[in-house]
């Protein structure tokens, strides 16, 4: 009976990893459309899924939304301070990510983020929590560097020289780091908050830090129809059910087995990038995308 429960559970993960390859195309989509910023899209965006994910901590907890896990005494002060970072981080990698984009491109943009993040994790982890830093983490590390180095060269002479491509990729780097954190703000929640209790407070927070931010920049409220109706989408789907559905098939497959099965995001915002978008990569590029891949998977899968 274990054995159909691991496979729905898997294809849950897999769809969530095909609902957020959706996100690059969407944002590159509302670009097209509409004359915004990163702030701006980011401010919407976790706006949007807040309500949805209040609503959806609601059903799944009742009375017991605003309450730590059974057993567990409530440290408001400390927990909440965990909370407003992992918002803050949550909108640093949102903002970064939405101004990747527009530089790099879909596939790029996605590719460094993704693949970035896990290894700034465990180079965090030895840093602030002293565990080890193994051979495993260096060379994904090692192949990471040359991956991002490889992605910075693809493309023609005259976009590197005007450095587009690498402020993109800094801030495909920044977006990375800010997953790092909130990642490890979310281990301090894990074991005290049921998982949509500190994503949805997190989400709130990360909405209140960029409003003013959005503001100050000339926060955009004039789009079409049709720009009103990816950044629902963007809020809706790939954000507030992508979570809620990815922390559900958690329940049965294995954390490092997920991670591995959400590679398929990155495939998905290269397909559609390809399809919709035109977007393609040079041998270089390729041969950067794969080593970031692979650091990955040296990184989660072990012997």
């Amino acid at each position: 009976m274990k054995q159909p429960t691991f496979s729905w559970g898997t294809l849950l993960v897999l769809a969530c990893a095909v609902l957020w390859g959706t996100v690059g195309v969407t944002t590159r989509g509302i670009y097209s459309l509409s004359d915004t910023d990163p702030l701006s899209i980011g401010f919407y965006r976790l706006l949007i899924s807040v309500p949805v994910l209040a609503a959806l901590a609601m059903g799944s907890l009742g009375r017991k939304a605003l309450q730590p896990r059974a057993g567990v005494a409530p440290r408001w002060g400390r927990d909440l301070g965990y909370m407003a970072g992992f918002g803050a981080m949550m909108a640093l990698y949102q903002v970064c990510y939405f101004a990747a984009i527009p530089r790099l491109g879909v596939t790029i943009a996605v590719i460094v983020t993704i693949c970035s993040a896990p290894i700034m994790v465990a180079v965090l982890s030895a840093l602030l929590f002293n565990e080890k830093i193994t051979p495993r983490v260096v060379t994904a590390l090692i192949a990471a560097v040359l991956g991002t180095s490889l992605l910075a060269l693809q493309g023609p002479v005259e976009a590197q020289v005007g450095g587009e491509t690498v402020i993109g990729l800094l801030f495909a780097l920044g977006s990375g780091f800010g997953y790092a954190v909130l990642t490890l703000f979310s281990r301090a929640l894990a074991e005290r908050y049921h998982p949509l209790q500190p994503i949805t407070v997190a989400f709130a927070v990360g909405a209140l830090l960029l409003f003013p931010l959005a503001f100050a920049g000339g926060l955009t409220i004039d789009y079409p129809t049709e720009a009103w109706g990816l950044l629902i989408y963007l809020g809706v789907v790939p954000t507030a059910l992508a979570y809620w559905i990815f922390l559900l098939a958690l329940r049965t497959v294995p954390a490092t087995v997920a991670s591995i099965l959400t590679l398929l995001e990155p495939l998905t915002s290269a397909t559609l990038a390809a399809l919709i978008f035109n977007e393609s990569l040079s041998a270089l590029g390729w041969a950067g995308a794969v080593l970031l891949l692979g650091a990955l998977l040296v990184l989660l899968v072990k012997r």
